[in-house]
């Protein structure tokens, strides 16, 4: 058993009270000494509350036994969380490396391979079968990378850790309901070491909430049917925003006083951080007004739909409510972009260059 990962931590909080103040006459205020946060304690104690804790919100003893029964701490998990590379690639740089012809032709032929699926799915969620298969593309490489790590440890050893605990303790919890509710048997409960789980990279709490029984068959199972897989796809991006029938955004021309069009539009100021970078929505008639205009030169459409404009490093784009679903799954633009740009490739049909063949090398003969 590894050692408790961190000792004490001091977080200073600092009190101040305008009443307390204002009552003091004489003698200065005295300072109020920081508060220490208390250490971790033992895996084993920290353990032993968290199997009281989910028998206190329902989880079975047997079903808390099986997947809590053995574990430990895995420090490999905590290397990962630590060393997460920073964000250095243009948008360019990041669609090229995870959206290349290799990656688009394998897109359409999972298109036509699962058709019939992803069509029932479509005709039910209104979300069409490109955005599905780019989703589960850019999630797990079509299925390919859904995750080999035994989840229970993985979400346990990111509890315990007092960087995100709360946040992993709540996961942990709705892993062993997933257990319990017996969508899933535990040798085969993995994912990755973040806790991302099956070919929708779904957490947990986004299981729980998100995933459904497309085909049928009793359980939710994002790891082996392609039904489930895709229905939960499909779920999740109508439940968090898409709009049927409309496209994610466009690449668009912007006027020269960037300084004027920001004042006229500015930024928003609350969500996550790709959000941020979002202007505030506007009509497309508001934009035309403002001089923004199709990448091509023409003229924006001439419909009702409320857009928010994105500035990269690439070029600028209006972005439609479609987009901020795919900001869900999930907030990041260059994620987002990304499956926008494997969707669009794998539902067009222009042919897509093929490889050339290496010729063959040539031995000198020894004489």
């Amino acid at each position: 058993m590894l050692p408790p990962f961190r000792g004490a931590l001091i977080v200073a909080l600092l009190f101040a009270s305008s009443i307390a103040l204002a009552q003091t006459s004489a003698a200065p205020a005295t300072p109020t000494p920081a508060a220490v946060t208390p250490p971790l304690p033992p895996f084993p104690e920290w353990l032993q509350g968290v199997r009281e804790e989910a028998l206190a919100k329902g989880i079975s003893a047997a079903t808390i036994e099986a997947a809590l029964r053995d574990i430990t701490p895995v420090e490999q998990i905590l290397q990962r969380d630590r060393t997460q590379a920073e964000f250095k690639e243009t948008l360019d740089q990041y669609i090229a490396r995870r959206v290349g012809v290799p990656t688009i032709r394998l897109g359409r032929q999972m298109r036509t391979r699962h058709e019939a699926i992803l069509d029932k799915v479509a005709a039910q969620y209104k979300v069409p079968p490109h955005v599905l298969v780019a989703v589960w593309g850019l999630e797990s490489s079509f299925g390919r990378f859904s995750g080999v790590r035994p989840l229970l440890p993985t979400l346990a050893t990111l509890a315990y850790d007092d960087r995100r605990s709360a946040l992993f303790r709540g996961q942990l919890f709705d892993a062993l309901a997933i257990l319990d509710a017996g969508h899933i048997d535990l040798p085969k409960l993995k994912g990755s070491w973040a806790g991302a789980m099956g070919q929708p990279q779904f957490m947990p709490s986004s299981y729980l909430r998100f995933a459904v029984d497309f085909d049928g068959d009793g359980r939710r199972d994002i790891w082996t049917s392609q039904a489930d897989v895709f229905g939960s796809i499909g779920n999740y991006l109508v439940t968090n925003g898409w709009v049927a029938g409309q496209t994610w955004g466009r690449p668009v021309t912007v006027p020269a006083d960037a300084a004027a069009l920001a004042q006229a539009v500015p930024l928003r100021a609350v969500g996550c951080r790709a959000i941020r970078e979002l202007t505030e929505p506007r009509p497309l008639a508001a934009w035309q007004a403002l001089g923004v205009r199709t990448a091509d030169g023409a003229p924006l459409p001439k419909a009702e739909i409320a857009a928010s404009l994105l500035r990269t490093d690439s070029g600028a784009f209006l972005v439609y409510p479609n987009y901020e679903a795919l900001l869900s799954y999930n907030c990041a633009n260059a994620y987002a972009m990304a499956v926008a740009h494997l969707a669009d490739r794998i539902a067009d049909t222009d042919p897509l260059p093929t490889a050339a063949k290496k010729k063959p090398v040539r031995r000198k003969k020894r004489r």
